[in-house]
């Protein structure tokens, strides 16, 4: 059987896994904090029929080798942390992350992270995302409250109608070596792998951390027009991986007429 039918196969297979990630990037286009990805790939073992090197009949050496290879695999969907656009909404509760370092929330008793700052108040007062994951440290923020303040080093004080602090709490942020090697649990949630590093605690403006800003939303990093050309260039090698699986039946089928 020919090596070009499974050869591109491969091949349409990458690209499909392609073009689920450039979908996957264009759903979140609006998603707050979301990172786009990226699918890598890497080509896969070599036949060897000639090796470069070997001693030839008259004593020489081949000076080039002959090998084919047997297609592609994927090798990653690496995930860009760039920095997304601001959207400015005035809402107290809004915070966005200029720079490195992600929030600290905590999800079914674990510590997990995010970039999303579209936090809200629960029942009992508590700081909380849009799924009910306390930020930490926890704040709750008394009843009598009128004003909430964050500052860009993380001083998060909730006030009174005459100004005083009711409450308040610092807010660090967490870096890591490696974020692209965070697990992506979905809602805007990451988990810390051993990939990524440990996470390190901030304070915010310090050491290279980010800071904050109240009454703005990190956007997603998304850049529409390059999953646009990215989908079309991917469409492409789509296609004409598939085509050269068509001319690799079309060969066999005239090996196959030879005896009539």
């Amino acid at each position: 059987m020919m090596r070009s039918l499974w050869t591109a196969a491969s091949g349409m297979y990458a690209q499909q896994l392609n073009i689920d990630t450039i979908s996957n990037n264009l759903a979140n286009v609006n998603t707050i904090g979301f990172k786009k990805s990226r699918a890598e790939f890497e080509d896969l073992m070599y036949q060897s029929m000639k090796i470069a090197g070997s001693p030839t009949a008259e004593g020489g050496q081949v000076p080039t080798p002959v090998q084919v290879g047997m297609g592609v695999r994927p090798a990653s969907a690496h995930k860009f942390f760039s920095q997304g656009d601001f959207q400015n909404t005035t809402n107290p509760l809004d915070f966005a992350i200029e720079g490195d370092g992600f929030f600290q929330v905590e999800v079914n008793g674990e510590l997990r992270y995010t970039r999303a700052g579209a936090f809200k108040l629960d029942s009992e007062g508590t700081v909380v995302t849009s799924n009910g994951y306390k930020l930490q440290p926890e704040f709750v923020v008394p009843q009598e409250t009128k004003s909430i303040t964050l500052s860009a080093n993380g001083r998060l004080a909730a006030l009174d109608s005459q100004g005083n602090e009711l409450a308040t709490a610092d807010v660090p942020l967490y870096s890591f070596i490696n974020p692209a090697g965070l697990d992506p649990l979905g809602r805007n949630i990451y988990s810390e792998t051993e990939a990524s590093g440990e996470a390190v605690e901030g304070v915010p403006g310090e050491d290279g951390t980010g800071t904050l800003a109240q009454g703005f939303l990190e956007m997603s990093n998304v850049e529409i027009v390059d999953e646009m050309v990215n989908m079309i260039v991917g469409q492409r090698a789509y296609e004409m991986n598939s085509k050269a699986i068509q001319t690799s039946d079309s060969m066999l089928q005239l090996a196959a007429q030879l005896k009539s």
